[in-house]
């Protein structure tokens, strides 16, 4: 893989963007290897994303806009599609997944934050959902953003493109955390991750993108009661030990 670097650090997957020179900008191989890497994460028990330089991601790269440009409607339908796969296979990554945010996230790049099930953003990100000023739209990241930020929201950063800093990011519900060392904090979240039952951390990320109810719940329950893991966990903390995981 020529534009991640991918890092395995015991139970921690560690995918870095490694597009510098172009602020880690969207371009087809980008999207490629980043499906790749999140179709199969393997047992990891947290998958960190990060940006290498000075910006996690600004968004489409310049010279795939312009070509872009130059695609009917079809072939910017399965364009769009690609980038789709792509987001989906984030957020469908089994394993919990950190994002470390700093310098930008446009367009494209904070649709990969809103992905993500923990956003940490370092001091002084800018942040933007910038298509309506390129006379386009963020259809394809609008299901993860309007998840995160809700439609409130999405009336007026969706509409107006404008920039908003970290701050607005964590008041609206992008991001999680904003912080003067975002890799302390990541850190400090990847460690309570790790404390969680490993299998119980992807059954637990998977109850809120499905969002079950009635019946469903209580199966889900019953099942992780009567797991090996759940076993093992409800006697750890009835002997007043930590558990072997």
């Amino acid at each position: 893989m020529n534009a991640l670097r991918i890092e395995r650090d015991g139970p921690v997957l560690r995918v870095t963007l490694a597009r510098p020179a172009s602020r880690n900008a969207f371009d087809a191989a980008l999207i490629a290897e980043l499906r790749d890497a999140f179709s199969d994460v393997g047992d990891a028990r947290a998958v960190v994303l990060a940006g290498e330089g000075e910006s996690f991601c600004a968004g489409a790269d310049v010279e795939w806009m312009r070509s872009s440009a130059e695609l009917s409607y079809e072939e910017n339908v399965q364009d769009a599609r690609r980038l789709r796969l792509m987001l989906e296979t984030i957020e469908e990554c089994p394993a919990p997944v950190v994002v470390r945010v700093h310098g930008h996230a446009l367009g494209g790049g904070a649709g990969l934050v809103a992905c993500a099930d923990i956003a940490v953003a370092a001091e002084g990100t800018e942040f933007a959902f910038s298509e309506v000023k390129l006379g386009i739209v963020p259809s394809v990241i609008s299901p993860y953003a309007l998840a995160k930020i809700g439609p409130s929201a999405a009336r007026r950063y969706f509409v107006t493109g404008e920039r908003f800093d970290a701050e607005t990011a964590f008041r609206i519900g992008l991001v999680h955390e904003v912080a003067a060392d975002a890799d302390a904090v990541v850190e400090k979240l990847v460690g309570e991750l790790l404390t969680a039952g490993p299998e119980a951390a992807r059954h637990a990320k998977r109850l809120v993108l499905d969002r079950p109810g009635g019946v469903a719940t209580e199966r889900r329950i019953a099942e992780r009661r009567t797991s090996e893991e759940g076993q093992k966990g409800l006697r750890a903390f009835l002997d007043k030990r930590k558990p072997s995981w």
